[in-house]
């Protein structure tokens, strides 16, 4: 039903394929005046739709509308296969791949498909080398938006990930996830050799140098390697001379923390190794050693 003459030629121009109306700056055409008036918001950057809410505007009555949805929490577009809604059929559509498997984006590079374009945008950058997103205090720079929010905690010190066991907090999700395992006692890096397992991937590679014999910390001083990194900082200091580890009581000091904690032992009176046999103790363990051989 149309309640003008105009309406009806509008309408015919859909069935005739006959686009009536041009845009006199970019020459587009459209069916119906309206669209026309709406395309040329484009141009005039004209948004006189208006959210009451947060007073931004939209240069089309419907893209305010979906905008809405947000303030009011409706969300009319339903997946039928898990129930999960959405504010916009776009956000359903882009959800119902997850489902079906679809990933029509796909790399030109390394033909890497992706469910969605901005995940495809976000991987080209690993053949592009470009870092968009710069760290304005020491000028790092970084493929992801959220590697660089990521990234401001070293320098905000802002640890947003709490533990609700011990209040430990932790600037990225990946760190409390694998402190919770010292609550958990959960180990799920398991050496395929002797069966030992280990809370953290790292310690299971450090673990795995004894099975294979590979010493990937060379000095570089003396040529002389070795299966952790710590054990080659350690050694180092025998080169420098660095002993960072001072007794509180007399000032001397240690290359080692062990050699400390023996070294205190003078002050407390202390026996830090102790027989399981008979209970005698010992401030060094070479000590309890050559005490065991009375037992044996």
């Amino acid at each position: 039903m149309f309640t003008r003459g105009g309406g009806i030629k509008e309408h015919m121009c859909i069935h005739t394929g006959k686009m009536r109306f041009k845009c006199e700056i970019c020459d587009e055409r459209f069916y119906q005046h309206q669209h026309l008036k709406q395309h040329k918001r484009i141009h005039t950057e004209e948004k006189p739709f208006q959210c009451e809410v947060l007073d931004e505007s939209f240069s089309q009555n419907g893209t305010l509308k979906k905008h809405m949805r947000i303030h009011i929490r409706e969300k009319p577009f339903k997946c039928e296969v898990c129930d999960e809604s959405f504010s916009q059929n776009q956000h359903l559509k882009r959800h119902m791949r997850i489902h079906t498997g679809e990933k029509p984006f796909k790399c030109e590079v390394c033909d890497e498909s992706f469910s969605q374009n901005g995940n495809l945008k976000r991987h080209m950058r690993i053949h592009t080398g470009e870092n968009p997103y710069k760290c304005e205090v020491c000028d790092e720079s970084f493929s992801q938006n959220g590697s660089l929010k990521q990234h401001m905690r070293i320098h905000t010190g802002e640890k947003p990930f709490k533990c609700e066991l011990c209040d430990k907090n932790f600037a990225h999700k990946v760190g409390l996830k694998q402190h919770m395992r010292i609550h958990t006692k959960e180990k799920p890096f398991k050496c395929e050799v002797c069966d030992e397992s280990f809370s953290l991937m790292c310690n299971l590679k450090r673990h795995m140098c004894i099975h294979t014999g590979e010493k990937p910390f060379k000095c570089e001083v003396c040529d002389e390697s070795f299966s952790q990194n710590g054990n080659l900082k350690q050694h180092m200091r025998i080169h420098t001379g660095e002993k960072p580890f001072i007794c509180e009581v007399c000032h001397e000091s240690f290359s080692l923390y062990g050699r400390l904690k023996r070294h205190k032992c003078i002050h407390t009176g202390e026996n830090l190794f102790k027989c399981e046999v008979c209970h005698e103790s010992f401030t060094r363990n070479k000590n309890l050693k050559l005490h065991m051989r009375y037992h044996s």
